[in-house]
């Protein structure tokens, strides 16, 4: 037999992989998406809020810059974030509310498909609220920690729990149910809790990334969502501290205000400050996932060519006018914390008063990337470092929902004005004079002087719905047109854990904790929360628990 033609350098008994030349990135710039879920836009320490603890936050206002009036245009999870990915509003993506979509067009560009076809490596980690829940819209790898998952393996995050030995927990999120608005204490250590999986995940990708190929990363927290599930260090961060009181209105809210009350259930001003503090330690938490996520991208020299933007999708209620929630054109939910840090290109520790919101995310991407828009649609926004833009942005427009559930909004630097689809109410605050939103003044007689100020916005907002809003809501006249008064259908949240139910070995699913065990514990260090106190008979009937176990649980609470 003739001799191997194996050069005599490499024939071994062990063979040697030479290693290859590194691959080096294009030199276009990197996209690292940071994104919260129900963070108000009064959550920021730099943002004069001096009572927040956001060191991180701090940093990127610091070497970036923070938009002072940046706006959710849908503020509810599903429709915001497809703005956000597409450019455009539900009249294009067919998502004007928390549903499957009417009429939603699956040709529609989205940002992450665009990035890949042109190159860019995309990956998302976190919650996504995509419909199906695993459908990736151009990104090339998906790791989902979403709310309630239907099956745990359509979940990486409870899958990754399951491996840790904690997936005999069902509320990985918190209570959800009886406790939805109410301080708990996380079910999971600290060092397995979802957001610090979010960073967890992102910082083992930019260690793996390197710069080796243009990146857009999406890292999305649920927090800080309700439940507020926090572990203890973050839960006690703020307690008894000095904080803003909920606001009070002076005039009467909306009707479809009305199914907000009941999603709280606080009895009393205790309760109240006691969810305030633990929704405030769920954003420092996030924070300092933030910081650890940042801190790797300096210490891999990746920061100084990665466009930052961290934002919300919308914010929370947080009992201002004793609403909870979102949905409603308030600042208080509508209003969102946004920053861009992009050394070289942005003024560090600039701010910015222009009207901004999540239509203006896409736009800006593309432009960073050096990326034409590929749709034949014209965007509802534009790139936030345009030199010289033509978006109005002396004007916010805003929407929400369909039917008679619908509103829109319109605001400039001084009034804001809602109009309300459902019998046509309509609402006008003036911002400066009351920056809270506290008095309507639509409501009563109206004085004349304000006539044409409510003629002139409700004008501007007939021609936004016009263009953008959803077709059918305004007459060939261009007036808005109105529909039967809304009738609102006020419940408490009833989402009970959805995967346990669907685990398929009985032996594992055996295994589960009890659900009334997990509701003791969650609250075992928040003394405020008395459950005797709390509305045990809807949760009673919505679970179909009996009155025995319900006596046991109450008795249990009031040892």
């Amino acid at each position: 037999m003739s001799e191997s033609p194996i050069p005599p350098q490499i024939r071994s008994s062990t063979f040697r992989v030479h290693s290859l030349p590194k691959p080096q990135g294009d030199g276009r710039p990197n996209i690292l998406l940071l994104m919260t879920d129900q963070q108000r836009f009064d959550t920021l320490n730099a943002g004069g809020y001096k009572f927040m603890r956001t060191p991180n936050l701090d940093r990127l206002v610091h070497d970036g810059r923070l938009y002072r009036n940046a706006y959710s245009p849908n503020p509810i999870c599903l429709a915001a974030r497809h703005n956000m990915l597409t450019g455009l509003p539900a009249r294009f993506h067919g998502f004007p509310d928390n549903m499957q979509g009417v009429n939603t067009r699956a040709d529609l560009p989205m940002l992450p498909r665009i990035l890949s076809d042109n190159g860019y490596e995309t990956h998302a980690i976190g919650k996504m609220h995509f419909v199906p829940p695993r459908r990736h819209n151009g990104l090339e790898r998906l790791q989902l920690m979403e709310e309630l998952p239907w099956y745990r393996e359509d979940d990486d995050y409870a899958l990754y729990l399951k491996s840790v030995g904690l997936g005999h927990i069902q509320h990985i999120h918190g209570v959800r149910h009886l406790l939805y608005m109410l301080p708990q204490r996380s079910l999971i250590p600290e060092d397995h809790h979802g957001s610090k999986w979010v960073a967890d995940r992102g910082i083992e990708y930019l260690s793996a990334n390197q710069g080796r190929k243009p990146f857009f990363l999406w890292l999305s927290w649920i927090a800080p969502h309700p439940p507020f599930d926090v572990p203890d260090r973050f839960a006690e961060l703020y307690q008894g501290a000095d904080l803003p009181q909920p606001h009070r209105s002076e005039t009467p809210t909306s009707l479809l205000a009305v199914e907000s009350e009941l999603l709280g259930d606080l009895p009393n001003e205790q309760y109240v400050q006691r969810m305030r503090e633990v929704y405030y330690g769920a954003v420092s938490h996030v924070d300092e996932q933030v910081g650890r996520v940042l801190d790797t991208l300096d210490e891999l020299g990746l920061a100084g060519n990665t466009l930052v933007i961290f934002l919300s999708d919308h914010g929370e209620l947080l009992g201002d006018y004793d609403l909870y929630q979102k949905w409603l054109p308030y600042d208080s939910c509508s209003r969102i914390p946004m920053i861009l840090r992009y050394p070289d290109h942005i003024e560090p520790g600039s701010r910015c008063d222009d009207f901004v919101d999540l239509n203006d995310v896409l736009p800006t991407v593309l432009d960073v990337a050096g990326i034409d828009y590929p749709g034949n649609e014209t965007l509802a926004g534009e790139s936030l470092l345009a030199e010289s833009g033509v978006k109005e942005r002396g004007w916010q427009y805003m929407e929400y929902s369909f039917d008679n559930r619908r509103w829109i909004s319109i605001r400039n630097r001084r009034f804001k004005y809602n109009y309300y689809y459902g019998g046509g109410i309509e609402e006008l605050f003036d911002l400066i004079a009351d920056p809270y939103e506290t008095k309507n003044l639509l409501w009563g007689d109206v004085p004349s002087e304000l006539e044409s100020i409510r003629t002139e916005l409700r004008a501007k907002l007939a021609e936004y719905e016009t263009k953008w809003g959803l077709a059918g809501y305004v007459s060939d006249k261009g007036e808005l047109l109105a529909g039967p008064p809304y009738e609102p259908h006020p419940q408490r949240n009833e989402a009970f854990p959805r995967f346990p139910s669907q685990i398929m070995n009985q032996t594992e699913k055996a295994q589960m904790n009890d659900l009334f065990d997990e509701v003791r514990a969650a609250i075992a260090r928040e003394p405020v929360v008395q459950l005797h106190q709390l509305d045990i008979a809807a949760w009673q009937a919505k679970g179909g628990f009996s009155d025995e176990a319900i006596i046991k649980l109450i008795h249990s609470d009031r040892k």
